[in-house]
């Protein structure tokens, strides 16, 4: 089921929507997990790779930010796969502005990082409960 729902996310991200809003469903089912086992059940099983690798890495990032942020005992294995880290930086903004770049260079969180995907300083906010992530 958890790979469905990255699967969703990530043709919500392809249509533009904001990593928040793209990956609702899946942040809904890992939030309301009421147990460390049943959280990491949501991430365990990894969306197939997409042929797009900025996709495949964020996919990555996610998991990985994730199962950090809650403090899980691991992170899933998949998450860490060669094919989930980009080769070349790719920074999630709608222009191609140096300072833009920069900024979330910095503030990007170090699950995105290590993944080669800088984003917004928080880029996962749990919507219907109105909890900042």
């Amino acid at each position: 089921m958890s790979a469905s729902w990255f699967e969703a996310a990530l043709d919500h991200v392809r249509t533009g929507r904001t990593l928040d809003q793209a990956f609702e469903q899946l942040l809904d089912a890992f939030f309301l997990a009421p147990t460390d086992d049943m959280k990491f059940a949501v991430l365990a099983e990894g969306p197939p790779l997409t042929g797009d690798p900025r996709l495949d890495a964020l996919a990555g990032a996610v998991a990985e930010y994730l199962a950090n942020q809650q403090g899980l005992p691991r992170v899933p294995s998949w998450a860490s796969d060669p094919a989930r880290i980009l080769d070349r930086p790719w920074h999630m903004c709608a222009t191609d502005d140096f300072g833009m770049r920069s900024y979330l260079s910095i503030v990007s969180p170090a699950e995105f990082r290590s993944h080669n995907v800088f984003t917004e300083e928080r880029p996962l906010r749990w919507g219907r409960s109105g909890r900042l992530h």
